[in-house]
């Protein structure tokens, strides 16, 4: 089968990105309906605009149009993940310090599996979230290894 799409998606974006400073979140390669959608998720220090995104996507088009590793129509969508952005790696963790998140783990810790609250510390091994259960606040120490997926969260009190 090769590769899948999102690897040579990857491949084809990250030059471009480290051109233009920026840094590739997540791609994902879905079907809504009848149409398949292509999303490069990009961000960086001072944030994305609309013209970043233009200039990846045209890029992108062309470098996908030389390779043509999609053998269905879609439709190319490079943006910024925006207020709920995905947290993959170790560095979207360090940079979420302070904010609200929300983590799904595999496997549940203090029985439960879905965290939603203030991430305060991540040391490398284990991410601290500060959730608040009723009156009180209570820290939980997620081992990273155990986070199936985690994103920044808004959360209204």
């Amino acid at each position: 089968m090769g590769k899948k799409v999102t690897e040579v998606v990857e491949e084809l974006v990250v030059p471009i990105l480290d051109d233009m400073d920026l840094e590739l979140v997540d791609i994902e390669y879905v079907k809504e309906g009848k149409n398949w959608f292509l999303r490069v998720f990009i961000d960086s220090e001072e944030g994305i605009d609309i013209e970043q995104c233009g200039v990846v996507s045209e890029k992108l088009s062309e470098k996908l149009d030389a390779v043509d590793p999609i053998p269905y129509n879609y439709f190319l969508e490079v943006s910024s993940p925006g207020a709920e952005r995905p947290l993959k790696k170790a560095k979207d963790f360090e940079r979420a310090v302070g904010k609200n998140v929300y983590i799904k783990t595999y496997e549940p810790i203090e029985g439960e599996k879905e965290f939603e609250g203030e991430l305060t510390n991540f040391d490398g091994q284990t991410v601290t979230v500060t959730v608040k259960q009723k009156t009180r606040r209570k820290s939980i120490d997620i081992p990273f290894e155990k986070i199936a997926s985690a994103r920044l969260a808004v959360i209204f009190f």
